[in-house]
């Protein structure tokens, strides 16, 4: 399978992962969500109006925003800490409305061995005109990753290696 068929398929599958744990964290039948639920609980960061990615000392390598709805996006990224021995997945949401604003999101993180984790953040409120960040575990890993993130249903693609 050639590259873009493979984070095509990713995708695919992060999306169906992801409708899967939301239909299960909210009560629906496991019957009709299918066996895709395993996933690790993520966890919500508020960070006010500072931007999480230019406040750390790690690298975050972000893919493009994606519109939720009108004056809220979001991203998935990777980060690398700062010492370069850890990694996680994060998706960030930044919430340009003058009220609260309800996400959930999910993300996941791979090498090139394959999948390192998996992890949803149950539902949210991201402050008004704030930023938060939906963050999975920190793992020991020195070679590269990436991640696929989903938030509220909207596939935000595949974050760069980092």
């Amino acid at each position: 399978m050639s590259e873009p068929e493979g984070n095509y398929m990713r995708v695919a599958r992060m999306v169906a992962g992801s409708t899967t744990i939301i239909t299960a964290a909210l009560g629906l039948s496991m019957a009709t969500a299918g066996p895709a639920a395993a996933a690790d609980s993520g966890s919500w960061r508020a960070y006010g109006n500072t931007n999480p990615i230019t406040s750390s000392s790690s690298t975050w390598h972000c893919a493009g925003t994606k519109a939720l709805a009108t004056d809220v996006g979001a991203q998935v990224c990777a980060i690398r800490s700062s010492g370069g021995g850890a990694v996680q997945g994060a998706v960030i949401v930044r919430n340009n409305r003058s009220s609260l604003y309800s996400v959930q999101a999910g993300m996941d993180l791979y090498n090139s061995s394959g999948k390192l984790g998996a992890w949803v953040c149950s539902s949210s409120g991201v402050g008004a005109n704030s930023w938060s960040v939906c963050f999975g575990e920190t793992i020991s890993q020195s070679g590269s990753v990436d991640s696929v993130g989903i938030a509220n249903g909207v596939n935000l693609g595949i974050s760069p290696k980092v």
